[in-house]
């Protein structure tokens, strides 16, 4: 099932949803009668239905349908594309952006479809080191271009609303394939071009 911004919902998961996140907030200490939070669990019923449709998107049919024969073979790179994403250990956001480039190797697709790849993989349950390489994943196996890299930078709220409470720390992960990985010289053009975002 696949979310769109008109956000239909699944009723049943909604109201099996709904009933879960009362008996939660009853066992926080809270009173799920009182007028604030009546409608509170089935709006985090929607929300987290929202923020996880990426379960119910395929990433290689987005970037397929709109896959174009074309051949060029310079260095294609989208970036400070953002993201929003739940941490899988602690249920809370983690938020920042991400940079893409490949190389083409007889084929392109559409740009917007690199944005949308990465929220298919960012609306799941999530680490940052898995999302990085599951868009590097769905680009080479839809265009197969001849060189990958993404780059992602994030902030963490489980590190900075709870724990170690560090607000100002950013992760950055990258994952490189091909001519990205192999070759010093167009990895690095890729990471200079990117510099001014990761300083």
């Amino acid at each position: 099932m696949a979310y769109h911004k008109s956000e239909h919902y699944d009723l049943e998961i909604t109201e099996e949803l709904t009933g879960k996140y009362k008996d939660i907030i009853t066992l926080l200490g809270e009173n799920a009668q009182r007028e604030g939070l009546l409608k509170t669990p089935e709006r985090m019923a929607k929300a987290m239905q929202f923020m996880t449709q990426g379960y119910h998107q395929d990433a290689v049919t987005i970037l397929n349908s709109a896959r174009f024969e074309e051949h060029v073979s310079e260095m294609v790179i989208v970036k400070d594309i953002e993201l929003y994403s739940m941490c899988e250990h602690h249920l809370v956001p983690f938020y920042g952006k991400a940079h893409i480039a490949y190389i083409p190797n007889g084929y392109i697709t559409g740009l917007s479809k690199l944005a949308r790849v990465v929220d298919v993989f960012a609306r799941r349950l999530q680490v940052q080191e898995r999302l990085t390489t599951q868009i590097l994943e769905a680009i080479k196996e839809s265009l197969n271009p001849m060189g990958i890299a993404v780059v992602i930078e994030a902030k963490h709220l489980c590190m900075m609303m709870r724990g170690v409470q560090k607000q100002n720390s950013v992760t950055t992960t990258s994952a490189f394939d091909g001519e990205l990985l192999n070759n010093s010289i167009t990895r690095s053009e890729f990471l200079k071009l990117i510099s001014a975002d990761l300083s």
